[in-house]
Order: C-alpha cells, then sequence, then structure tokens
C-alpha cells in the first residue's frame, strides 16, 4: 500500500516538473550562429526557431509516454 502511494507521489511529482519548467534555448551550432546573426540585425526569427525545435522535441516524449501509460494499464489489468 505504501509503495503504491509513493508511486503515485512520485509520477505526480514527475509530471509537474515537466509541466512547470522553464523555457530553454536549445539550439544546434550552426542554428545559433544564424540566429546570433540575425538578432544582431533586428530579427525576430530566432524565437521563432527556438519554438520549432522545442515543439519538435516534445513529440518523441508525448509519443513514449503515452505508449508507456497503455503499457502500464495493460500489464495491471485495466484495461476495458
Amino acid at each position: 500500500m505504501y509503495i503504491c502511494r509513493m508511486k503515485k507521489v512520485f509520477v505526480l511529482s514527475l509530471v509537474l516538473i515537466i509541466a512547470l519548467s522553464l523555457d530553454v534555448d536549445a539550439q544546434c551550432a550552426m542554428c545559433k550562429a544564424v540566429a546570433e546573426s540575425d538578432l544582431e540585425g533586428g530579427g525576430e526569427s530566432a524565437k521563432g526557431l527556438n519554438d520549432g525545435i522545442l515543439y519538435l522535441m516534445a513529440f518523441p516524449y508525448l509519443l513514449i509516454g503515452t505508449v508507456g501509460f497503455f503499457f502500464y494499464r495493460h500489464k495491471k489489468g485495466l484495461s476495458s
């Protein structure tokens, strides 16, 4: 019973940490050079580039999480 509660607290904590995480600037070296030169010229495309990278990075985690959730439900026998 206690272990089950601890698992729920761990999963909830993990979800909250991921959901409330701060924005990060994730760029490869070439993208970073282009974005920096654009910012020096007064452009706004660097922010869009960061947003695009983060958008593309999120979907593998969502896919793995969804597969893991259904695997967990199947192993526990909770499927309808």
